[in-house]
């Protein structure tokens, strides 16, 4: 595969990418009289981007006079910086916001407990769980026993604010969240009270909410959902563009990416085209870094294995280096974002990674096989450089004369005796004798 197909799929899947993002689903329009009910879903790690739509859908919903707006809570957890922010968002809305963990199988975990506290409502479907917010590091690793044990007491004191309308019970339960990681099903968060509702999906929440009385910004409200009409914001392109990037195959794909194309340009520079994808593509791979669980050792490996990709195209080893660093990157992409202490978040398909690592492999091969191709060539420098070239006679060469050739003028001869050449004609040069060019007529 050249260098010209390469770049060539990577442009093509840039313009497929940003097709799929410009497609905006058309808002449905609500009949006069009916309660309107937005919905949002919150999938995912969290992520700035996610304050960002919550925030959209909340002006949203006041514009549009919305009964409440549900948030549709699906997240393994993230950062205590994010979910403050999300939370104070939620406390400081005007309208009544519900927090839905769903769907069946969803959670909400770790920072995703405190979350659905916040809401002025909080149900979950069946088969869903909820809790296991104790601190960890940025990387799913243990914090020192000082840091832990004033981030919990600020947690603890969190959730007892946020779940003080509840009973002793569900406050109980909410605090050992984080003192000891413990998690509930919804049945049990039911039981407690943590949580108000279990319901199958939006309408049965819709069903039982009619009529409930919430307090929001110290004001009552009563909630009126009976035939509401329920419409889904959806996502922006800049959203949905941001939001891949918590998608741990995508984050892979960009990484690849981002190294095959540093690496092209580095085996054959000067086009930039290769070097500006690689650049952007690694810095959406860091941003995503911020936001999931990255495994360090896997960083490493993957390191390592593009330190071996450099190395064998500066002092091609036919191979070896290159077949190392294909391991090194399969072992570093499968432990990549695989946390033990954060066994929420999703890991990289196993298939991708193979077959990613199969595609490097084949696309090097190719890149090692030119680079000692050249490395055999016989070197060829100065004057000698060019023979074998074609220029055109620019004075008749009667036998001498002179021919323009690679931009200069230079005086020429004929290589053998003959007809003399004129002016335009095409001629090659055969040998370099000092300044003096010998030539015979193109072919």
């Amino acid at each position: 595969m050249s260098k010209h197909h390469v770049l060539f799929i990577m442009r093509l899947a840039v313009i497929l990418l940003a097709a799929v993002f410009l497609v905006q689903p058309a808002a449905a329009q609500t009949p006069a009289g009916t309660p309107l009910v937005l919905s949002l879903k919150v999938d995912g790690p969290l992520t700035p981007v996610m304050i960002t739509s919550i925030e959209r859908s909340l002006d949203i919903a006041a514009s549009d006079s919305a009964e409440l707006l549900i948030l549709q809570l699906n997240t393994p957890g993230g950062s205590i910086q994010l979910m403050n922010t999300i939370v104070q968002v939620i406390r400081a809305s005007t309208i009544p916001v519900v927090v839905y963990v769903s769907p069946q199988g969803a959670m909400a975990g770790s920072a995703g407990t405190l979350i659905t506290l916040a809401g002025h409502v909080a149900a979950m479907a069946p088969e869903t769980a909820i809790g296991a917010a104790s601190p960890v590091g940025s990387q799913g690793e243990d914090i020192g026993e000082t840091l832990a044990a004033k981030e919990k007491e600020i947690l603890r004191a969190t959730v007892r604010s946020l779940a003080e309308r509840r009973p002793p019970e569900a406050i109980a339960v909410a605090e050992q969240t984080i003192e000891t990681a413990k998690a509930v099903s919804s049945s049990e968060a039911l039981a407690v009270g943590l949580v108000d509702y279990i319901a199958t999906d939006l309408n049965d929440l819709l069903r039982q909410m009619d009529g409930r009385s919430v307090t929001v910004i110290d004001r009552e409200v009563t909630i009126h959902t009976q035939n509401a009409t329920i419409r889904e914001i959806p996502l922006t392109a800049i959203e949905r563009a941001l939001s891949l990037l918590t998608n741990p195959n995508i984050v892979f794909l960009l990484l690849s990416i981002g190294v095959q194309a540093i690496l092209i340009e580095m085996s054959s520079p000067g086009g930039w085209v290769a070097g500006t994808i690689g650049v952007v593509s690694l810095a959406l791979v860091v941003y995503s870094f911020g936001i999931l669980p990255v495994n360090l050792f896997g960083l490493i490996f993957l390191v390592l294995a593009f330190v071996l990709f450099i190395l064998d195209i500066k002092a091609p080893t036919h191979g070896a280096l290159t077949a190392a660093g294909i391991g090194s990157f399969i072992a570093g992409s499968l432990i990549l974002f695989n946390s033990v202490r954060a066994p929420g978040f999703p890991s990289v398909s196993v298939p991708l990674v193979i077959g990613t690592g199969v595609f490097l492999a084949l696309s090097f091969s190719i890149i090692i096989s030119f680079a000692i191709r050249a490395l055999k060539a016989p070197a060829v420098m100065g004057k000698e450089s060019l023979v074998g070239k074609t220029g055109v006679v620019s004075q008749m060469l009667d036998p001498v004369g002179s021919i323009q050739l690679a931009g200069e003028l230079w005086s020429a001869e004929l290589a053998e005796p003959g007809e003399p050449l004129p002016q335009g004609t095409r001629v090659v040069v055969t040998t370099v004798n000092g300044l003096k060019l010998k030539v015979k007529k193109a072919e």
